[in-house]
C-alpha cells in the first residue's frame, strides 16, 4: 500500500478545454488574456500543481490542442502535456470528463481536474489540497467565501464513478455524496470561483 508521500507523488491533472463557449459567442478558450489566450491561465495552473503530467482534454477545436502545445513548449513543460480528443465531446461535460480520466497513467493516485476557462486559480491552494487527499481524504476542494470552486482533486477510488457520469453536468453530484470525506480548503482569494461565460467577463 501506497505511503502518503507516495501518492502525492503520483497525482495528475486534467484541463477540461472541449466546451464549444456557446454563451461566448464560440472561441472563448483562445480569446486574449493578458499576454496570451483564456486558455493558458488554466495551464499554467495545471502545471503549478504538484503533478507529474496534465491532460489537456479538447473538442471540435484542433486550435485549442496547439495552444496547448504552443504554451507547455513555451513554458518548457511540453513533455509532460498530454493531448486528449474528446470524441463525443458534444454530448457534454461528462464526456470530456471520463476522457481526461481514461488518459491518466494506471498508477495515477489521483487528479485535480480544472476548466479551461478559470484562469485565475490561486497557486497557494494547489499544495493544500494535495496534503488533504494524502491524509485520507476522498477528493478535495477549495472554498471560499463558503462557495465551493475549482479545482477539484479526486482521489484515485473516484475514478470509475467520474467516467460513469453522463449529461452536461460535472461532479458537483458527487461531491455532494461524499459528505466529511471530501476535503474543503480555504482559498487564499476568489481566482478558485472566477470563470469566463461571456466576453465582458474578461474585463
Amino acid at each position: 500500500m501506497a505511503t502518503g508521500g507516495e501518492a502525492k507523488d503520483r497525482l495528475e491533472a486534467i484541463v477540461l478545454a472541449a466546451g464549444a463557449g456557446a454563451r461566448f459567442g464560440g472561441g472563448k478558450l483562445l480569446a486574449p488574456w493578458r499576454d496570451g489566450v483564456l486558455l493558458d491561465g488554466a495551464l499554467a495552473a495545471a502545471f503549478a500543481a504538484p503533478v507529474r503530467g496534465a491532460s489537456v482534454v479538447w473538442g471540435a477545436d484542433a486550435r485549442i490542442a496547439e495552444a496547448a502545445m504552443a504554451f507547455a513548449t513555451r513554458v518548457g513543460k511540453a513533455d509532460r502535456l498530454r493531448l486528449v480528443h474528446a470524441a463525443d465531446h458534444a454530448a457534454g461535460l461528462s464526456q470530456s470528463l471520463k476522457a481526461g480520466v481514461e488518459s491518466l497513467p494506471p498508477n495515477a493516485a489521483g487528479a485535480f481536474v480544472f476548466l479551461g476557462d478559470m484562469p485565475r486559480i490561486p497557486a497557494g491552494v494547489l499544495a493544500p489540497l494535495a496534503e488533504a487527499l494524502a491524509a485520507g481524504a476522498a477528493a478535495a476542494a477549495p472554498v471560499f467565501a463558503g462557495r465551493r470552486g475549482h479545482p477539484v482533486l479526486f482521489g484515485a477510488a473516484l475514478f470509475h464513478a467520474l467516467a460513469g457520469l453522463s449529461g452536461d453536468r460535472g461532479a458537483g453530484e458527487l461531491l455532494g455524496r461524499l459528505g466529511d470525506h471530501l476535503a474543503r480548503i480555504t482559498a487564499p482569494d476568489d481566482g478558485v470561483l472566477y470563470d469566463v461565460d461571456r466576453p465582458q467577463d474578461l474585463a
